[in-house]
């Protein structure tokens, strides 16, 4: 990218938003990516010539996808409140959650993910449970009228999952059915502790794109943390990199092309492998934040007592 004053970086040279810049200087854009490979890593003296820029644009996304999976994981966070269907629509740019935490008196109270189904679609039916069809020959499926959303909407599904039990409102959990409380000593027994969490819980739903969260969750507050495919809805000028990736990324294009390309000796694709797999390495241990600081928090985790 090209260097700017220090007015436009801190103030945006008085045009909104003010913060457009901040930060910007870690990155290297997708054009710049681009614009450099075509200039530097091709042509009539290189491995590569006779290159469509096309070609070079899709490999580069390609690898800032490939990153934004693994190695780079910039993290978004989104806060929502819960509708009365007790769901919550997914980002546009969701791919995958990191963490799902409930924010109730100020505090943050992580979610655990629920292994059971709480949603569901539901044909419509007659008094007969026959499935009513359109008039081209079609039903209709409606997940309104599904009696596990129903249940889950109403409060009164049974869980797996530590929770209030139906008894003065005391905390238990559910076992084949049955609710036990902690009123003396053996109750417990039983229990599966793979699934015991006092917190609300949730089911993530990608082909309809919304989490379903257990009873109890409307009009509650949640943040979502997620990572993206880092392609910024699709605008090319907003996409960029992380420049301690760039030579990386460089080195996968270099070996995504010559790996499609005919005629090509196995010897130079197998290099291009190897160096591509290198500067991901290194990449990697630039980014991993190994600082005396942080480890020296960990040390001192291992004084904790346990009584």
């Amino acid at each position: 990218m090209s260097y700017i004053t220090n007015e436009a970086y801190y103030e945006n040279n008085g045009q909104s938003p003010e913060d457009k810049n901040w930060g910007s200087y870690q990155y290297v854009s997708l054009n710049d990516i681009v614009g450099n490979f075509m200039l530097m890593y091709q042509g009539n003296h290189e491995i590569i010539n006779n290159l469509n820029r096309y070609k070079v644009l899709f490999h580069a996304k390609r690898g800032i996808q490939e990153l934004n999976y693994d190695a780079m994981k910039q993290i978004k966070i989104l806060q929502l409140v819960v509708d009365s269907q007790i769901r919550f629509t997914l980002p546009p740019d969701y791919v995958n959650y990191v963490r799902m935490s409930l924010f109730e008196n100020n505090t943050l109270f992580p979610l655990t993910e629920n292994i059971q189904t709480m949603f569901s679609q539901s044909y419509l039916q007659d008094n007969s449970a026959k499935i009513l069809f359109n008039a081209d020959g079609s039903a209709t499926l409606d997940p309104e009228n599904s009696l596990v959303d129903l249940a889950r909407q109403a409060g009164g599904m049974q869980t797996l999952y530590l929770g209030p039990g139906p008894y003065n409102n005391q905390m238990g959990w559910c076992c084949n059915g049955e609710w036990y409380f902690e009123y003396g000593i053996g109750d417990r027994f039983g229990m599966n502790t793979e699934t015991a969490n006092i917190n609300p819980t949730f089911t993530i739903d990608k082909q309809t794109g919304a989490i379903y969260f257990s009873s109890g969750m409307s009009g509650k507050s949640v943040v979502l943390e997620y990572i993206t495919d880092g392609m910024e809805n699709g605008n090319d000028t907003d996409i960029s990199v992380n420049k301690m990736f760039e030579e990386y990324l460089y080195a996968y294009i270099r070996y995504s092309i010559l790996n499609n390309k005919f005629g090509v000796q196995e010897y130079v694709v197998n290099r291009a492998r190897k160096d591509k797999s290198s500067l991901l390495r290194n990449a990697k241990i630039r980014l991993s934040n190994i600082k005396p600081g942080r480890l020296l928090m960990n040390m001192r985790g291992r004084d904790k007592w346990i009584k």
